[in-house]
C-alpha cells in the first residue's frame, strides 16, 4: 500500500500530469458541488435552515419583538420574519445608515449597535431578533452587548461561521465568524443563559449557528428543553 501511495504521490508532482490531475479534479469538485446544492437547496441552504430554527420557536412569544439591522425583515423565501412571530404584541425593525440601512418606513428604529442605546429602549423587548448582522461590525463585543441590553428576557441569534467573506461598498464590511463558544461566553456576560444552539452542518453551504439565550432560562425550560452547548450538540466542525 505505501508503494502504492508513493507512486501517486511522485505522479502527482510530475509538472504536467500534477496540474493536469488538479485541473481535472477542481472541474469535478466544482460540478459535484453545484449539483448538490441544486438538490438540496430546499432542505439546506442556510436561510432556510435558519427560518426553520426561528419558527420553533417564534410562535412562544407574546410580548414585543424587534429584528435588530433587519433591512427589509425578509425571510429571503417569500415572507417577512413579523409573520413568524404570531403571537408578539408588537413587532419592530431597527436599522442603521448605508445603502442597506434606514428604510423609511412606519415605526422604523434608527439604532447604532456600536453606539449607546436610548434609554427608552433598554429593556423594552422580550425579543430581540438578529439574522447576520455581527460578523459585519467591527466592535462585536459591544454590538452583542448592546443586542441584550433591548431585551428584558430572549435574544436570539443567526450568525456565520463558515462563509465567503463578503462586503458591500456603503453598506457593510466583513470581519468576524464567532464560535458557538464565543457567543455562549459573551451572551453569559451580559446575563443570558444559552437555552439551544444549533448548526447546519455541511458541505455544499454556509454554515450558520441558531442561537436563543434567555435572562430568565427557568422560565422556558419546559418550553426550550433542548440546552445545546458547543460540547453536546454534535456540531463536529466546531468541536475536536
Amino acid at each position: 500500500m505505501r508503494v502504492v501511495e508513493n507512486f501517486f504521490y511522485a505522479l502527482f508532482r510530475l509538472p504536467v500530469l500534477g496540474r493536469g490531475f488538479a485541473l481535472v479534479a477542481n472541474r469535478l469538485k466544482s460540478r459535484v458541488r453545484q449539483a448538490m446544492m441544486r438538490a438540496f437547496k430546499d432542505q439546506i441552504r442556510p436561510r432556510n435552515w435558519s427560518n426553520a430554527e426561528l419558527r420553533k420557536f417564534s410562535s412562544l412569544y407574546e410580548g414585543d419583538v424587534i429584528n435588530v439591522s433587519g433591512w427589509r425583515d425578509e425571510d429571503q423565501t417569500g415572507s417577512y420574519y413579523r409573520n413568524y412571530f404570531t403571537g408578539a404584541r408588537s413587532y419592530s425593525v431597527s436599522n442603521f445608515t448605508g445603502e442597506r440601512g434606514l428604510q423609511g418606513q412606519t415605526g422604523e428604529v434608527e439604532l447604532d449597535l456600536e453606539g449607546e442605546i436610548p434609554a427608552n429602549l433598554k429593556g423594552n423587548y422580550q425579543v430581540v431578533f438578529n439574522h447576520t448582522t455581527l460578523e459585519h461590525i467591527y466592535d462585536i463585543r459591544k454590538a452583542l452587548a448592546n443586542l441584550c441590553v433591548l431585551s428584558c428576557d430572549t435574544v436570539i441569534l443567526v450568525t456565520p461561521f463558515l462563509q465567503q467573506v463578503h462586503s458591500e461598498s456603503g453598506a457593510y464590511s466583513d470581519y468576524w465568524r464567532p464560535s458557538p463558544m464565543a457567543l455562549e461566553r459573551m451572551l453569559k456576560e451580559n446575563g443570558l443563559e444559552v437555552l439551544y444552539q444549533s448548526s447546519n452542518d455541511n458541505a455544499w453551504y454556509a454554515v450558520y449557528v441558531f442561537t436563543l439565550a434567555s435572562r430568565e432560562p427557568a422560565r422556558w425550560r419546559n418550553k426550550i428543553p433542548f440546552h445545546k452547548s458547543a460540547e453536546d450538540s454534535g456540531m463536529k466542525l466546531f468541536v475536536k
